[in-house]
This record gives structure tokens, sequence and C-alpha cells, in this order.
């Protein structure tokens, strides 16, 4: 017969008890986990429609909320007041960035912080492996180290190559030479590969012996570095939506690969919805822009001949029509429908408030005035609609490609600021960088107004057929002051 002491209960019970409720607090943590991870997938659901979008993201922000006071009542780290202090100088230099911006910078905005993403995902990556460096007593899993290595590259190369993004929206100069334009040298792809696969072979010796690879984890993380910079480097400036679009995508596979290396599920599927969301977002910026994925991700992205007899510049001695603004007025309120296309040209001058009150105006006198707005538009995806929303333009007056068809039936198309996504020549030159990009043919209404500041080529850095056509008159000007030249003409009594 067994007989059970008081010695032994009285040892095994503070034991049970103790993993009782570490069990407990273990099913309560996830349980919080998978509520973060819900809203998220709430949030991002409702984020696909503009009426919607709001609630997304104030869901979206409660996931979030859930999922950092979780994770700091479970994980101890650090201590609170390194937490807090940290906590406070982030959100400081987040505010003062928030409120200095410009709009027309946003796109910088968005590129950047993308950067830090991937930077933060690498730093964490480097500390748990130095972690397991030091300390001999740690038998790092062998998926750890993987994802380690994971973390470190996509983290690096998410870090160097929005950073280069930057530089080329920012117009950076390196020796004179502008880095907005494509920067391409002989073998560029293969130094690319090469570099991939060094990352590779690293990665495997880390794995294999940890407690030996230091310096591979410090020459996996100069390669990634320098990776992310070789991949931008030959993109256009015209092609900088889908690459921040891109860079979105990697900044959520770094967080993912961390959420692994970390063991944080709820880091996993944010992570993980970030990473397909924008990936998702490329593709459908690709197709607009008729390229490949794989052209992306490889770079050299929009970097082909320019077409033959197109000449960068001020538009040498092309001939085109000019109209003031009592004459476009007097087109305007003789029409029965308008399309409005905006370009970057709008963000530059700050126009949208202006062409959203031109927009009501029109509407108010019975004209059927909507807007078309390209996939590509601005140099971020979105950034039309996000500047259109700011200026409460009701999001039934918002079209994609879809509205094509009725451009033919349309009185007048009104060109602000845009250039490439309204050229012929990406329909009609095979020669042309643009060629089989989807378009909006404006050449097809009865009247097209152009406003632009000059006759310089857009991003793609070639003419414009459009402004030859002789259904076509420019507006020259500040987009700004040549809408409320239009907005008071209108208000005038015309």
């Amino acid at each position: 017969m067994h007989v059970l002491s008081l010695n032994s209960l009285s040892g095994s019970l503070p034991d049970l008890l103790a993993s009782g409720a570490s069990g407990a607090s273990s099913l309560v943590i996830n349980l919080a986990y998978l509520i973060a991870a819900s809203l998220f997938i709430f949030g991002l659901k409702q984020m696909s429609h503009p009426r919607t979008a709001r609630r997304g993201n104030f869901l979206s922000a409660v996931g979030m909320l859930v999922a950092i006071v979780v994770t700091l009542r479970d994980r101890e780290i650090v201590g609170y007041g390194t937490i807090i202090a940290g906590l406070l100088v982030g959100s400081a230099a987040g505010l003062v960035l928030a409120v200095r911006v410009k709009m027309t910078s946003m796109p910088q905005m968005v590129g950047l912080l993308n950067g830090f993403g991937g930077l933060a995902s690498a730093t964490v990556a480097l500390a748990e492996f130095l972690k397991v460096y030091y300390d001999p007593n740690r038998d790092p899993r062998i998926d750890t180290l993987v994802t380690i290595c994971l973390s470190a590259l996509i983290g690096g190369v998410t870090f160097s190559g929005s950073i280069t993004a930057f530089g080329k929206l920012e117009g950076w100069k390196i020796q004179g030479q502008s880095l907005s334009r494509p920067i391409t040298f002989p073998r560029q792809h293969a130094l690319n590969a090469l570099l991939l696969l060094l990352t590779v072979g690293l990665s495997w010796l880390i794995v294999r012996n940890y407690e030996a690879s230091l310096w591979a984890v410090a020459l996996l993380y100069l390669l990634s570095l320098a990776l992310g910079v070789l991949v931008v480097v030959p993109i256009g400036g015209a092609d900088m939506p889908v690459v921040i679009s891109l860079l979105n995508s990697y900044s959520g596979l770094a967080a993912m690969t961390t959420g692994f290396v970390l063991d944080n599920y709820c880091l996993i599927v944010t992570g993980s919805l970030v990473g397909a969301s924008g990936i998702i977002l490329t593709k459908i910026m690709c197709t607009a822009m008729n390229r490949s994925l794989l052209n992306v991700v490889a770079g050299g992205f929009g970097t082909g001949e320019m077409a033959a007899g197109a000449v960068p510049g001020a538009g040498g001695d092309v001939v085109v029509r000019r109209m003031d603004a009592e004459e476009a007025v007097m087109v305007l309120e003789s029409a029965s429908s308008v399309i409005i296309v905006p370009g970057y040209g709008m963000a530059v001058a700050q126009a949208q408030h202006a062409v959203a009150e031109l927009a009501a105006a029109l509407n108010k006198r019975g004209v059927n005035c909507r807007f078309a707005i390209h996939p590509v538009a601005g140099r971020m995806p979105g950034h039309m609609n996000v500047l259109l929303a700011e200026a409460n333009v009701p999001y039934e007056l918002l079209a994609d490609l879809s509205i094509n068809s009725e451009f033919e039936q349309c009185d007048v198309a009104l060109v602000i600021g845009a250039n490439d996504v309204v050229n012929p020549a990406a329909r009609s030159n095979p020669s042309s960088p643009i060629f089989g990009m989807p378009i909006f043919n404006v050449d097809k209404a009865r009247t097209v107004m152009v406003c632009k500041r000059s006759m310089n080529p857009g991003f793609a850095g070639i003419e414009n057929e459009l402004f030859t056509c002789p259904n076509c008159v420019m507006l020259f000007g500040d987009a700004k002051s040549v809408v409320g030249d239009l907005v008071k003409q209108l208000a005038g009594g015309h």
C-alpha cells in the first residue's frame, strides 16, 4: 500500500497551484491575442471601402492596444520605466513628424515608416541572437535560428530599400546625379542574385553553428542592407508607388518572422496580414501599369528605353493650344458631363480643396461631374483618394479605370497635374517605356483641358502626346490658382 505523506503533499501542492495559474494565464494571454487578431482582420476588411475605413482603422487600433497591453503584462524583458521612456520618445518623434510633414511629402513619410518597421524587426532579431550567443545555458531551436536570419535579411532590405526610396522621392543627388532617375550598371541583376545567394549561405552557417558565427551575422546584416539599396536604385520615380507598396509588404513579412523569433502569435498574425495585403496591393498596381511582379522584386522596374524622339525637358518646339479661365468656364458651363483626372501636380499645389469646390459648383449647376483616379496616380497607393477625402469629396464621385468607357460620351475631361496616366503613347507607341500601361482615355472626350505649370514631362521622362491632340487645350499655371479662378468665374454668374 502506498501512503501519501504530508511532506509530499505540502511540497507538491504549491507546484500544482503554480502550474495551474501559469496555464490559466497562458490561456488568457492567447485568448487576448485571438481577440486582437480578430479585430485586425475585421478592421482590414472594413478598410477595403471608404465609407467604413475609419471604423476599420479604429477596430485595428483597439486590437493593437489589446496586443500591446497583454504583451507588456506577459513579457518582462526590461523594466516598465525603460518601456515608458521608449514610448514617450517614440511618440514625441512621431507627433513632430506627423504635424510637420506636408501632404505632398506623405509618400516619403510612408516610405520612412516602412523602413523603421524593417529596422525594428532586424534589431529585435539581432538582440535575440546575441542572447543565445552569450548565454551558454540556452539551446535555441533550429526554427528560431532560421527565423532570426530571415528577420535580419528582410528587415535589412526593407530598411535600406525604404531609405533609398525616400531619397528618390526627396530628389537627393549623388555626385550631381539625381537619385530619382534609374541608376543602373552592367550585370546588376547578377550581382543582386549573388548577394542573395551569399545571404542564404551565411544563414546556413549560422543555423549549423551559431556559437562560432557572430562574424556571419554581422556580414548578413551588411549584405542585406546593400541588397536593399541595389534593388531600389534602378527604379525610376514614376514607379515609386509600386515600390512603396512592396516595401510595406516587406515590413509586414519582417514583423511576421520576428513573431516566430519571439514566439508571439499576435505579431505573426499581424505581420502576415500586412505582408499579404501589401503583396495583393502591389499585384493590383503592377496590373494597372502592365508590369510583372517578378520585375518589381528583381529591381530595374520601369527602366525601359525612352521612346524614339522623346526628349525630356521643356517640351522643345511642341505647339499647343492655350485657354484662359474665362474661356474654360464657358466650356464647362455648356457641358453636361465633366470627368476630373487628378495627379501629383494637384498634390504639389495643394489644390484638392479648390478642386472639390469646382466639382461641387459644377454639380450644383446640373453638370454630372466625377473623378477618375488611376491606381498609380501620385507617389503612393491611394495618394489622390487621401487628398480628395481630406477635401470632403463624396466617395460616390470617385471612380477607377472602369470609367474609361464613359470618356467617349464625356463633354470635358479636366486633367489636373496628371501626366503619364493620360498619355496616349501607352496605347500607340510600342517604343515608349509606358507602352501597354492602362491609361485614362481622356483624348476621346470632346474637349480635354490640361492644367499644368509647364510643358515639362512627367515621372517617366517622356513627352505627352495628349498635349498636341486637336481637342486638347492647356491651362498653364499653379493648379490651386487656376482652379480657384475657375471657381470664381463660375460664382461670378458665367
